[in-house]
């Protein structure tokens, strides 16, 4: 492994692309339910906020699927494996105003136990959310979770990251368990 070198001379970096270099958590689908229409977005923006489950997203009125939420206050976060990064591209790609998601993508919309969106049966986990606030300035929407859900049954476990510039990052193997250590630092039942 190669040493950084000390003192190594800083490049400028263009203000407008400095979301890249701070990778954010996994890409997630975002799903909502207006009445009998259900939808699903593809959402690179997310934010965990604690330890109690507050999660921050950002959307606005340029995505279908924000109507929806601001409507019944409610969806689900779908946590899809690596597996399916070309079928989350593919809903991100298109709009819900003209296509139905699910059936376009194969997707199975299974019902939750708290929220009137759909829960996504291919993927990894979901969370079932209800709108807590929003932050119209910033477009920032906090999400409380309500249930979460797991697919222990998945073969693919690793999900991916948008770097932002059009590039994706798996995630990659664990390099080091320090839980011992951080143990007396984390909060009761994490």
């Amino acid at each position: 492994m190669k040493t950084p070198e000390r003192g190594a001379a800083m490049k400028e970096f263009p203000l407008q692309k400095v979301f890249t270099l701070i990778e954010p958590g996994p890409v997630l689908l975002l799903t909502t339910a207006a009445g009998r229409r259900k939808n699903i977005m593809t959402l690179s923006w997310s934010m965990v906020m604690d330890f109690s489950g507050n999660i921050a997203i950002v959307t606005g009125s340029w995505n279908h699927s924000f109507e929806a939420l601001m409507k019944t206050g409610e969806c689900v976060l779908a946590v899809p494996g690596a597996d399916l990064m070309e079928t989350v591209i593919g809903i991100g790609t298109c709009s819900g105003a003209d296509t139905d998601k699910f059936g376009a993508f194969g997707l199975t919309a299974k019902k939750g136990g708290e929220v009137g969106a759909p829960l996504i049966g291919e993927c990894l986990a979901n969370i079932e959310c209800r709108v807590a606030d929003y932050v119209e300035a910033h477009s920032l929407i906090v999400l409380s979770a309500v249930r979460a859900w797991t697919n222990p049954d998945r073969g693919e476990r690793r999900t991916f990251h948008a770097v932002g510039d059009g590039t994706f990052v798996i995630d990659g193997r664990h390099v080091r368990n320090l839980r011992a250590r951080m143990e007396s630092k984390l909060p009761p039942g994490v």
